[in-house]
């Protein structure tokens, strides 16, 4: 490979290394591959693609011939352990109990980036079942893969996207995806100086993705720059047949013409003061230089009070046992449980290996009748949507007409999630003792490329994000 600086590529500069011959995608693999060797210190791969190297010749091949698959072409990504792959490596959410799970097609969002050109480099470690077994559990563990490790130092990693995000801030792809129900994009995004978007529900198709709740899970891009996010939402984005959520959808724009660098001129943006005030001193202090950043770029900042959802909802445990039936009951044969059942059954057997934190958020939804029909799970799911956005967002971006509401870290992230809105986190700085920190904007539903605008006008002026040391 030649000397160009890997640490810190675009998808955008390895896309014209590649074209000028400077660079292959079979050097690229290697060389992220030497990386993944000499500098994860953070626990964050599962597995390597044992077929990466070969793929990349074919793409090097297809480049050669001019037949150019998309803007991916020849680009290694890094995946979470929760979304299906249809080659070598396996799918487990982190458990033990689904490690040896081969599953039978890519997912829907694979496909799209394998049409795109993508090299699907490795799968990355995660917050097991997404972060839905335990309550005790810590952000970033799972029995399969063990703790993943904030490249920044000994601060909290995020999930349960914690591989993907602890991976691209180590520069150990050129980008990677992660799944959110709720801030299980923008938390880890946040906490390893990433961008993430946390698109709206039915913009990215989840077939093929383990789930925990269908009113809320989707896939999306978590990179080093928001040019690139907007490349990968791109190609993620799409119709897919069998997720009725995508149906609905508007047509597609284009992400990248949101890629505005007087993004925030005119922009109407609310601070929500109820996040501001359970910050401690340092990290208020960043989103005040933030405020004034925003404001010296042309935007009108608002004060808004957002309502606090205090309710308990079921919703996840209803749905989760619902949806996760339904994904093992299509598992090979030979793998030891087809049901949540018989999972937490093996669990207990397995004690020593699979239960190091318990399963009492497992042991909850299997309480439920898995059908969706429980009063209990009908009336929270109902006043989820209510709550959230006819009597939340909703209105409170309508009273002042705003584009976007500010929230600090990933705060803000439950009432988004059950709204299904999206939300876009860019790095906003660090604190003395070097702790990643990040902004957080949320729109209204399919209103990505207004956050587009408004995340890459606040990078371009800020450029904040800095590789681990």
């Amino acid at each position: 490979m030649n000397n160009f600086p890997l640490e810190e590529a675009t998808l955008s500069s390895l896309q014209l290394e590649l074209a000028s011959g400077t660079l292959s995608s079979f050097d690229l693999v290697q060389a992220y591959l030497g990386r993944i060797a000499n500098k994860d210190g953070t626990n964050s791969i599962l597995e390597i693609n044992p077929d990466a190297l070969f793929l990349a010749c074919q793409m090097d091949r297809e480049r050669k011939a001019e037949k150019l698959r998309g803007p991916l072409h020849g680009l290694p990504l890094l995946i979470k352990d929760n979304i299906d792959t249809a080659d070598g490596m396996h799918t487990s959410a982190g458990t033990l109990v689904l490690a040896d799970n081969y599953a039978k097609q890519d997912a829907f969002i694979v496909g799209k980036l394998r049409e795109a050109g993508a090299i699907i480099l490795g799968k990355v470690n995660m917050t097991e079942w997404a972060n839905f077994m335990s309550e005790p559990m810590p952000n970033g563990f799972s029995a399969r893969g063990g703790q993943v490790r904030n490249p920044y130092g000994s601060f909290d990693v995020g999930g349960s996207s914690s591989g993907t995000g602890a991976a691209i801030a180590n520069n150990l792809a050129a980008a990677g995806i992660g799944t959110e129900t709720s801030g299980s994009i923008l938390s880890p995004s946040s906490s390893n100086s990433l961008v993430g978007i946390k698109p709206t529900v039915g913009l990215v198709s989840r077939s093929g993705i383990i789930p925990i709740a269908h009113s809320q899970d989707t896939a999306g891009p978590m990179t080093r720059s928001v040019e690139d996010a907007a490349i990968l939402l791109q190609v993620m984005a799409g119709t897919d047949k069998e997720d009725p959520a995508t149906l609905s959808a508007p047509a597609l724009p284009d992400y990248t013409a949101s890629l505005q660098k007087e993004g925030l001129k005119g922009k109407r943006l609310g601070i929500d003061g109820h996040t501001l005030d359970s910050l401690p001193p340092e990290k208020r202090e960043l989103m005040d230089k933030a405020f004034t950043v925003l404001r010296a770029q042309g935007a009108e900042l608002i004060n808004v009070q957002v309502p606090k959802i205090t309710r308990e909802s079921s919703v996840l445990y209803h749905e989760f046992k619902h949806g996760v039936n339904r994904y093992l009951r299509k598992v090979s044969a030979h793998l030891p449980a087809h049901t949540l059942k018989e999972v937490m059954e093996w669990n207990r057997i397995n004690t020593g290996a699979a239960l190091v934190h318990g399963q009492d958020i497992l042991e909850a939804a299997e309480k439920t009748d898995g059908m969706l029909k429980q009063a209990e799970y009908l009336q929270d799911r109902l006043a989820d949507i209510r709550e959230s956005r006819t009597e939340g967002l909703d209105p409170v971006m309508a009273d002042a007409k705003l584009d976007a509401i500010i929230f600090p870290s990933y705060y803000g992230c439950d009432i988004a999630a059950k709204a299904g809105y999206p939300s876009i986190t860019v790095p906003a700085g660090y604190t003395e003792a070097g702790e990643p920190f990040g902004i957080t904007f949320t729109a209204g539903a399919f209103e990505e490329s207004t956050l587009i605008e408004i995340g890459y006008g606040y990078e371009c002026a800020t450029k904040h994000r800095k590789a681990p040391k």
